[in-house]
């Protein structure tokens, strides 16, 4: 009888540093696919790893493959064929580690060139002493091109690749060469942050706001300024002439063989650059010593046990992202000591259109903002009716009993398909090798050994979904009650809590808070609270609370105990005929009694998109509105006047918006 015919994968691989004549993807291929056919082997699969490094497994997406084919015995193969022992892996711990979990399942390693068949009894041993003379190799080779990129920056020169902003790369001599405009931008960072005491944020909106751009230097990358942008640039060295070089290092992280961190270091080398500096030395210095002081802080310093309660709660009503808890810091000059406001800002940075970026400039005071929330709640739990509202709620039973049968009608599936699979195992393990028709049999029971594989998987995934659904369930339950307690005794719990404790009450009780784009004539700014938990409110269930902000009026009546001088009595009678009002007029009066609705810009901008089919920025609305000598809303906070101004309106744009006035009565 003929015997059986051996099977291999081949695998082959490439790294980026690693392009030499012989180590081709190509070359490779060619040289193992003839050594399979001298041998008498069938190549089943040809696996591909280009331009990946050997340190590993990881990041190997081929390399991991075949060995999750190999376990599963998909091929049935008996061997993997490699060029070279390096591109199996480079590791020494990798490589045996590898070598012994193919061999677990029956399949051994040859790698051509150098000779070795893990088969063979002095194979392994080879595999070993070869594997690891390979790290060593590796290492050395990495110490080497480390070695040499420290000689070039003790030289002066750049090696950090792609050339920071303000400059561009000369590659044939590693020197960088001032680009002028913007290197202007460079300078004008610095003096506005020395100068002109402006913060990261700001120096990053003012830029912005100008129409002012960055070169992206990657695919992905923004290409408007942010406040990491502004950071870098003030921290590094290279704008005054300086090259720096390890400060960032790789550690290798403990109770770990391969994995490694990069980690700041305070002894790096520092020497003066070949390339004309920006700024000079006496700015550099002034910038370094501030952001020993303002910047450079990842450890919070003051007010340890302030928490900003309701940041990412609070939406920006422009762009629609969470306001960020910020802190101002001023020092009390009588005194000395310094005192911290706290507020909710946009950080402006997520553009609204293609042109513009978020420019929703106040600045909420948290004092006063979180007393107006906090009151909205109290004034709801301080409703009669809202204390059985809540007994309800907790009373209330949960039902997954559908989802629960649903569960189980798929394990009894699952444990039907689990017990055709040990069958069918038990018969792949049972077939002769000799049978005629072993490669068919063989295949066949694979095959259907993969339908059952697919529908354990199907079903594991559909429990584990209804399991996660259960529990969300039982979850959301507790989590309720939890709240709902809270709310019962709402004024005498709260003002005990931390404000750690308060951050994550409201985060677990408040979805979002909605804000009016300008504050409203009573001063306040929320327009809309809505709830993570249905809520007793105005008499109804909601999960939302709509604030009314229109303007009061106060009226202060004098009663007397007078006796009147008279009394006249008036009867009347409403509906139709002599003596009576009719309905009608009583509506109509009413209605002209009705305050008219607040126009907003958004409402000005639905108008003008639905009627002319283009879209207008809010600040042509605002200048627009400003031209008209209209009464416009100032932000306690505005930047400097603008030197460069923004792009104006076109006339287009300036008559839809004058038209869109006079539509919602803004103007006559």
């Amino acid at each position: 009888m003929q015997n059986k015919r051996l099977k291999c994968y081949i695998y082959i691989r490439v790294s980026t540093a690693m392009q030499v004549d012989g180590y081709s993807l190509e070359a490779q291929n060619d040289r193992l696919t003839k050594y399979a056919e001298f041998q008498g082997m069938e190549v089943v699969k040809v696996y591909c790893d280009a331009g990946k490094s050997g340190k590993n497994i990881t990041g190997r997406p081929e390399f991991s493959q075949m060995l999750q084919d190999v376990a599963d015995g998909k091929d049935g193969v008996d061997y993997i064929l490699v060029f070279k022992l390096s591109r199996f892996g480079r590791n020494a711990a990798d490589v045996l580690n590898s070598l012994q979990y193919i061999q677990d399942f029956g399949v051994n390693l040859i790698c051509v060139e150098d000779g070795i068949d893990s088969s063979k009894d002095s194979g392994k041993l080879t595999i070993t002493v070869l594997s690891a003379v390979a790290e060593i190799e590796r290492e050395n080779i990495l110490v080497q091109t480390m070695e040499g990129r420290k000689q070039k920056a003790r030289e002066g020169k750049w090696n950090g690749g792609i050339a920071p902003f303000g400059y561009t790369l000369d590659s044939k001599n590693s020197t960088l060469i001032i680009n002028p405009e913007e290197a202007e931008l460079v300078k004008l960072i610095y003096q506005k942050y020395v100068y002109e005491d402006m913060g990261l944020d700001t120096i990053a909106s003012f830029l912005n706001d100008r129409g002012y751009k960055k070169k992206k230097t990657r695919r992905r990358e923004l290409d408007y300024f942010t406040r990491g942008t502004v950071k870098n640039i003030l921290d590094n060295p290279v704008y005054a002439g300086k090259i720096a070089y390890g400060k960032n290092v790789t550690e290798k992280v403990k109770g770990t063989r391969d994995q490694f961190r990069r980690v700041k270091s305070d002894d790096y080398l520092l020497v003066d650059g070949i390339h004309e500096a920006i700024i000079d030395e006496e700015l550099w210095a002034e910038t370094k010593a501030k952001r020993k002081i303002t910047g450079v802080k990842w450890n919070k310093t003051h007010s340890l046990e302030h928490e900003h309660i309701l940041s990412g709660i609070v939406k920006c009503p422009i762009c629609g992202h969470g306001l960020s808890g910020t802190v101002r810091r001023r020092k009390n000059k009588k005194t000395g000591d310094y005192v911290d406001d706290f507020y909710y800002r946009c950080q402006h940075r997520h553009k609204i259109d293609d042109e513009h970026f978020c420019n929703f400039q106040p600045s909420l005071n948290q004092n006063d903002f979180n007393h107006e929330v906090e009151q909205v709640i109290l004034d709801m739990v301080n409703h009669e009716s809202f204390r059985q509202f809540v007994m309800d709620k907790v009373n209330t039973k949960v039902d997954v009993s559908a989802l629960e049968e649903e569960r189980e009608r798929i394990r009894k599936l699952l444990r039907q398909v689990m017990g055709a699979k040990a069958k069918l195992t038990d018969m792949l393990d049972k077939l002769d090798v000799m049978d005629k028709h072993y490669d068919r049999k063989y295949q066949d029971m694979h095959d259907r050994l993969d339908n059952l594989y697919d529908k354990i998987s199907e079903y594991e995934d559909s429990i584990a979904d209804i399991t996660a659904k259960i529990e969300a369930v039982y979850g959301n339950q507790i989590t309720g009650k939890q709240i709902y307690d809270i709310l019962v005794h709402f004024e005498m719990m709260y003002y005990k809590m931390t404000d750690l404790e308060k951050k994550e009450f409201m985060k677990d009780f408040i979805n979002s808070i909605e804000l009016y784009p300008e504050k409203m004539d009573n001063g306040s700014i929320v327009k809309q609270i809505n709830f993570k938990f249905g809520v007793y409110y105005e008499g109804h269930e909601t999960m939302d609370i709509r604030l009314l902000n229109e303007k009061t009026v106060e009226t202060v009546v004098m009663l007397s105990h007078k006796k009147p001088d008279s009394v006249i009595n008036v009867k009347v009678e409403f509906g139709e005929g002599e003596g009576k009002v009719p309905l009608d007029n009583i509506a109509k009066r009413a209605a002209a009694y009705k305050p008219k609705e607040r126009v907003t810009y958004k409402m000005i901008k639905e108008y003008i998109e639905a009627k002319y089919g283009f879209k207008v920025h809010t600040a042509y609305i605002a200048e627009v509105k400003r031209d008209l000598g209209l009464p416009m809303y100032d932000a306690p906070n505005a930047v400097e006047k603008l030197k460069q101004p923004r792009k104006h309106p076109t006339a287009e744009k300036v008559e839809a918006i004058k038209d869109a006035l006079k539509y919602f009565e803004v103007i006559k």
